[in-house]
């Protein structure tokens, strides 16, 4: 049987990357999924892609009111979603860390962290009332060994992954677990931010040369790792930090 059948779940930042391959995971193994991105069109296309268990939405993870009509477009399609993976996230060019302007700080904060506190307002009261429910945060492992460069970035990710084990905490009565996945590096749309050089083999290979299994992370490990966090496999897993990293980490 499919591991998610009959499920119902949320994922943010679901146009591509990590985000895509989790919706369409979710989908393969019988969930019915609600695409939220702030690029709506490419959101629908890959929602079309998927087929009918897809629904798409454009939706600014940092602006409580896209967030909430996120989620009551999620009940009006499938019903209050039984999963959501905040996986919307951005970040800042690879620098020193006074050069990043104030500007955009606050959309690295809001994007990545504030957006967490919007979605928890949104969907707990009804996981709380239906008495069970599954949050995954997309952390990183830039939030549990910070490099040089990526500074505000890191300490929005370091954010993520604490505050998924305090809402872990505070949850679990409810019978709500929350778990973070920390992605290593992987070749998305933000690469180059990330590298702060242009994506060539040889800025590459400075990055899997600081991952013992000697590559960078794809779509299809993190959505395993959601997998399995989202499935009855991992119905006593919560308050978890889960590096999906090849060893990044150690």
């Amino acid at each position: 049987m499919a591991q998610l059948q009959d499920k119902i779940a949320i994922v943010t930042g679901a146009a591509g990357g990590f985000g895509e391959g989790i919706a369409k995971l979710f989908i393969q193994e019988g969930a019915r999924v609600l695409l939220a991105d702030l690029d709506g069109a490419k959101a629908q296309k890959v929602a079309a892609e998927l087929g009918p268990n897809a629904k798409a939405v454009q939706c600014d993870v940092s602006k409580g009111d896209d967030v909430r009509a996120a989620v009551k477009a999620c009940v009006d399609a499938f019903g209050p979603p039984d999963i959501v993976v905040n996986n919307a996230g951005t970040t800042h060019r690879n620098q020193w860390m006074l050069d990043v302007d104030e500007a955009t700080f606050d959309r690295v904060f809001n994007v990545n962290v504030k957006s967490i506190y919007h979605m928890a307002q949104a969907v707990v009261p009804s996981m709380r009332e239906r008495k069970g429910g599954v949050i995954i945060n997309v952390g990183s492992t830039a939030g549990i060994r910070p490099r040089p460069g990526l500074t505000w970035y890191n300490a929005s990710k370091g954010a993520v992954n604490l505050m998924s084990k305090s809402m872990a905490a505070e949850l679990g009565p409810f019978n709500i677990r929350v778990n973070a996945i920390c992605p290593v590096m992987s070749a998305t749309g933000m690469i180059e931010l990330f590298l702060g050089a242009p994506d060539t083999p040889e800025n590459r290979a400075k990055i899997t040369a600081s991952i013992p299994l000697g590559r960078m992370s794809t779509s299809e490990d993190v959505a395993a790792a959601a997998l399995y966090l989202a499935s009855d496999a991992g119905r006593f897993i919560t308050g978890v930090e889960l590096p999906v990293d090849g060893g990044r980490t150690i």
